[in-house]
This record gives C-alpha cells, structure tokens and sequence, in this order.
C-alpha cells in the first residue's frame, strides 16, 4: 500500500495543490481527474520521484514496484518486437509471445512486428511505451491519457486488461466512458485540495457540487448574522441599558470566521458562429475514393449526404483512413468521385494534426484573429478568453504553449470562423471533463451539419445520428445512432458470420445474454458486499494505526502509554493481514465468475 500524506507543490506563488493525503490499496483502480494545470501529471511524476514536492510524504513499501507511460518516444532497438522486448523481466526475457499478445491488442499486425519504430505515427510509437510499461508487471500502473491515441477496438482491449490487472492503477484520462467503466475509485484535484471517493466521476463532481452548495449557504448565512449583529452593536453600544449586551454580541462577531467566497473556475467556454443557410443539404458525397497507394484503397465507392442538425461520426480503427476522408471532404486531398457543396457552404475545420500550421511567432490572439479578419478587437477577445487565454495571456506567442493549449488556439480559430458545416477531428483530445462537457453541449446545440472522428463512446453516444464505419478493411454509411450500430453490426471482425445469424438466433441469444447477466449481478452482489465491509473495517483500523503512530510520537516510545499502543497495534497489524487475505479470496472468487460469465457472453455474441 501507498501512503501519501501532507503533500503541497508550487510553482512560485502558483499553490497547484496543499495538505494532500491519500492511500492506495490492494486491487484499487483509481481515476485521477481535474482541470488541466491542475497539477494531475505533477502529482504523478511526485509519486515516481522524478519530480520532488514543497512538503509532506510519500511511503512506498519496500519492494513495491511502479511502471508508468512514458511519454517521450526513444527507440533502441530496429524492429517493434524487439523494442517492446527490452520491457521484458529477466526471467522472461525470452517470453517474446507476451509482448506480441500486447501488441496486437493495441492494434498491431504480425507484419509490423519487424518494422522500424521509427517507421509509425507519433500516436503509435506511444502505444509501444504503453506495451513496454504492461510488460514490467508492476504493483502500480500509472497511466498518464493512454487513451489520446486509441481507438475503439484498442480502447475496448485495454479495459478487459486493466479489469483483469492484478496489481493497483492510476489512471488519468479525459475519456470520462472509459474511466468510469475501469474504475473503482475516483480521486480529483479541486480547488487545490485532494479528495478521493468509490465511485464513479458522477459520483465525484456531484459530492464537490452538493459541498460547495453546502459551503456558499454556510458563508451567506454566517455573513447574514453577522451583519445583523453589528447593525445591534452599531445601534446600542452607545445605551446604557443595552451596552453590555451590544459587547457580548461584539465580542462573538470577533470570534466567527466569516467564509470567503468560493473564486469561479477558469473554464472553455464558446458558441459555434453558425452562418445562416437554407441549405437542406450542406454536402453530398458520390462514390468517394481515395488510397495513397495503387490499388489499396482505404475507402471506395463511399456515398453519403450532409443536413443541417445531422451529426455523422467517423468512427474505425486509427490508420484506416478517418482523417483522410475529412481531408477528402475538405478538398485538402484529391480523391475519386464527387463532392457537392451547397453555394452557401461554408466549413470549419479543426485538424488534430494541424499544429505546424500555427505560425510559431505569432501571438494567440493574432492567430485566431487571422482567422476573421471581420472581427473586432473585443469579440477576438472574447474568444481568447473563451479559449482560456485571458488578459495578458492571449499575448502569449504560440512557440511557448504546450500541445493541449495549441490544440484550444485551433480550435479558437474555429469558432472565429462563420460556417455551416464543422469537420471536428479528434477535438476532445487534450480537453479536461468540464471542457468536454461543454464542446458537447455546443456540438448538440449548432445549427449546421457536422462530421466528427472521435474515440470518445460517451461522445458517440451523445451526439451521433448517423455514422461512417471503418471496418474489415472498407468503409460504409449506417443510417442510425451509435447504439444501433452495436446492436445491429458491432466491433466483431467476422461480421459475414453474424450477418448470417437469423433473427430468430439473434433473439435466442439476447435473451440468453440477459440471463447470463442477470446469474453474474446475482453471484457477485453478496460478495461485492462483504468485500465494501471488509475495506471499511480495513481503512477504520488503518486510521487508528496512523492515530496510534502519531499518539506514540508524542509521547515518546519510553511511556507506558506508548507500550501499551505497541501491543494494540501488534494485534491490529495481524488482523489488518488477515482481512486482505480474506479480501483476496473473494476478488479471486469475483474474477471466476466474470471469467465464466464473459465466456458465456462471447458464446452468445
């Protein structure tokens, strides 16, 4: 187990966070979440030791061993396989059938086994430094946003292994769907204080909701008083009759601490400029085709219409093609077929990819007022702080922003620009849940057509009403929401065998499938319970041992009381062993029953 006490880091007169105290027990996986520049990856690399913190303590037991993403790329080896083998345990060196299992989870083929790492994509070469970190077996896994880079089928790969994941995880991802459907707890960074709950990140923000409420009617209440009281000082001191009565009431004003008012948050926040049209249609796309090499297609004869109000989601694994047909529609790219526009068409861009495009001299507010030249000072102002680039910092010169802030400059200059039809490639990435949460709700409210390429199932399922697929090495147009698709046609491979399937065996098996499901909540209730009872009893009798240590530092380890607590925590500590133990069994108990519920599953499938 960890132990994390007293934690404070700044940087100057920038408090990220203070008096941080946590534990990390046996089996947890524990979603970090907050605001970007929070201080969620400075924490991390605070627990490494690759980064030190103003005050407090980190314990980590002896022989307790941390494996992390690294995000810097450095290749040592000339082929993927081999590299990937460098991560491998001593005693496993030759275990090369490991690293190629994590590797085509993630999206590998066995040809790109012997390629050069040099050879891929950024997010690819990312996903090697995942595979390396999962082969190193550690009792912690930290991941600092493996998600960034994944897609669907890669997501769906890493969430069976880290529910599977016998060790501890730490986890930090703005993919709120994912989070939550691995998690067992959620820790966030707010307001500079640390809190951790079980639960999910709903479970989270609703509790800081209900105590910033509880906290502002406190203040409001306290100041109501104490303005009542003075106004009776202020009246009655002067009165004989009523002098000593004003000075008690007095001397209380001086003793209540009157609560200072909670500061807003920072946080993105825009309009899409929609341009009017009449359009009924924006764009019509006939027979679309494109490959960068002859006769490999990554899409052909690909037809499909965009209206005002339509969201079409992108969606397949990464390298097939996604961005590429955004950059067809766009006429970034020639391909075969017709693109027809409407005369009134106009279209938004936002490009993941398209940060070179960005004049690294230019400040942020000449960037996204380049964009418009129509706009004025105070509504390219206005957008900037939007983008959270207020004041001062909308002067900041494009060369000294980080990734995620560049990323918030595009997307700016999106906004700036009036169109009717948005082509959104990945524009989540590098956005906090909050962020999140709001480009949906402008995404859901924009007039035009949209196209998105998104990884994000909470996004899809919130906004797609039609979707492109990318799948068995072809594209086609679904005419139906995101859930449709994974009723209908799902993420199996061999979808020729499930299009075989009659509707009669597709009802046999939805019902068995229920079934299964409802014999596995029904095994793992009683046990998911005796389990929360023997973490409470764990973590009341881990507060009195951390009570117990602190008491005998007071009083020194001489005194009889101090003897007297050695004995109790003897006894404690024996006892705390045999609750993990028993805690133990019930998970491996738990696991049996998804493992055997999950084949069941898949059988049915």
């Amino acid at each position: 187990m960890i132990q994390v006490s007293g934690l404070k880091k700044s940087y100057g007169a920038r408090v990220l966070f203070e008096d941080v105290s946590f534990s990390i027990s046996s089996r947890e996986i524990i979603g970090l979440v907050g605001r970007n520049g929070c201080g969620k990856s400075t924490l991390f690399k605070i627990l490494r030791e690759t980064e030190s913190s103003d005050a407090g303590t980190v314990h980590v037991p002896k022989g307790y061993k941390l494996g992390f993403l690294d995000q810097h790329i450095k290749f040592t080896e000339d082929t993927v396989l081999k590299e990937c083998c460098t991560a491998l345990l001593p005693d496993q060196i030759n275990d090369h059938y490991r690293a190629e299992a994590f590797l085509f989870g993630l999206g590998f083929t066995k040809e790109d086994m012997e390629r050069s790492p040099s050879e891929f994509s950024g997010g690819y070469q990312l996903r090697m430094n995942l595979v390396k970190a999962l082969l190193q077996e550690p009792d912690l896994l930290m991941l600092d946003e493996p998600t960034n880079y994944l897609d669907i089928l890669s997501l769906n790969w890493l969430r069976g292994f880290l529910k599977s994941f016998q060790g501890e995880v730490m986890i930090i991802t703005h993919d709120r769907h994912f989070m939550d459907s691995v998690t067992t707890h959620t820790m966030g960074i707010h307001r500079q204080s640390l809190r951790k709950i079980k639960g999910s990140t709903e479970k989270f923000y609703e509790q800081i909701m209900l105590d910033e409420e509880i906290y502002e009617k406190t203040r409001v209440n306290t100041e109501k008083k104490v303005k009542e009281m003075q106004q009776f000082v202020d009246r009655f001191k002067a009165k004989a009759t009523k002098a000593k009565q004003a000075q008690s009431k007095m001397k209380k004003i001086e003793k209540m601490t009157v609560l200072s008012a909670l500061m807003k948050e920072s946080q993105l926040g825009f309009k899409f400029n929609y341009k009017s049209t009449p359009a009924k249609t924006l764009l019509r796309a006939k027979g679309l085709s494109f490959g960068y090499k002859k006769n490999e297609p990554l899409f052909s004869n690909l037809s499909f219409k965009v209206d005002p109000g339509e969201c079409i989601a992108v969606i397949g694994k990464n390298g097939y093609g996604k961005t590429t047909l955004l950059n067809v529609v766009s006429e970034q790219l020639k391909g075969e077929g017709e693109i027809t526009g409407h005369p009134d068409l106009t279209i938004g861009y936002y490009q993941q990819t398209n940060k070179k495009k960005l004049d690294p001299k230019f400040s942020v507010y000449e960037e996204i007022s380049s964009e418009n030249i129509h706009l004025g000072i105070s509504q390219v102002r206005a957008i900037c702080g939007a983008m959270m680039f207020p004041g001062d910092d909308a002067e900041k010169k494009i060369g000294v922003l980080s990734g995620g802030e560049q990323g918030r400059v595009l997307l700016g200059k999106v906004i700036a620009k009036s169109c009717n039809l948005l082509l959104l490639d990945e524009p989540t990435n590098h956005l906090d849940m909050e962020s999140i949460q709001i480009m949906t709700e402008e995404v859901q409210n924009f007039e035009g057509g949209v196209l998105l390429v998104t990884h994000d199932e909470d996004l899809l399922h919130k906004l797609a009403t039609q979707l492109i697929v990318f799948k068995n090495n072809k594209a086609y147009h679904f005419l139906g929401t995101y859930e449709e698709f994974l009723e209908k046609d799902g993420w199996e491979e061999d979808v020729v065998k499930q299009e075989k399937k009659s509707k009669g065996d597709r009802k046999e098996n939805k019902r068995k499938r229920a079934e299964v499901i409802q014999q596995r909540s029904k095994k793992l209730k009683p046990l998911k319970s005796k389990v929360e009872k023997i973490e409470n009893e764990i973590m009341e009798k881990e507060d009195f041992l951390k009570t117990a240590n602190q008491e005998i530092e007071e009083q020194g380890i001489d005194s009889d009381r101090s003897k007297a607590l050695f004995k109790e925590i003897g006894s404690v500590q024996i006892k705390v062993v045999s609750l993990y133990e028993e805690m133990d069994q019930l998970i491996e108990s738990m696991d049996q029953i998804n493992l055997e519920s999950d084949k069941l599953l898949e059988e049915y499938s």
